[in-house]
């Protein structure tokens, strides 16, 4: 639950299995695990030991996709190269400014995300991004 995103098999189960040992999830696990799958269902996970298959997990914002088993590495190595390809500052504020989404207050997070649009204005991604798209070239990022 600290990843970005989640490619998960087919076969793949998630759970919070610690209430069978008398304590429950540490390290951030009941905080994020709420953020993703929702109160009630957490709830569940926590106190009950419920797990989800990879299509709840799914289906309840656990994870991004559910591939086969053989492919799912194939799969999260090529999301992290499409990623990878896009303009790098960018990426980080964008990342930023989704973090900020459950970290903060709505008018706060509006306000860091504002702050970052600004201020990739004045980049140099940002030139050659719309160089590149009236050009219809691929743009070359230089995270600048």
């Amino acid at each position: 639950m600290s990843c970005d995103m989640i490619v998960a098999s087919e076969t793949a189960r998630f759970g919070q299995p610690e209430i069978n040992l008398g304590v429950i999830p540490g390290a951030g696990g009941t905080q994020r695990l709420a953020r993703a799958v929702g109160k009630a269902i957490a709830l569940e996970m926590v106190l009950n030991n419920r797990s989800l298959s990879a299509a709840e997990a799914l289906q309840f914002g656990l994870v991004n996709r559910v591939v086969p088993v053989e492919r799912y590495l194939e799969e999260a190595i090529g999301l992290a190269g499409e990623i990878a390809a896009r303009a790098p500052l960018a990426l980080r504020l964008g990342k930023e400014a989704v973090n900020h989404a459950f970290e903060t207050s709505l008018s706060e997070g509006l306000a860091a995300e504002r702050r970052a649009f600004y201020s990739l204005f004045a980049s140099q991604d940002q030139k050659e991004g719309m160089a590149a798209f009236t050009e219809k070239r691929p743009a070359q990022w230089r995270g600048m």
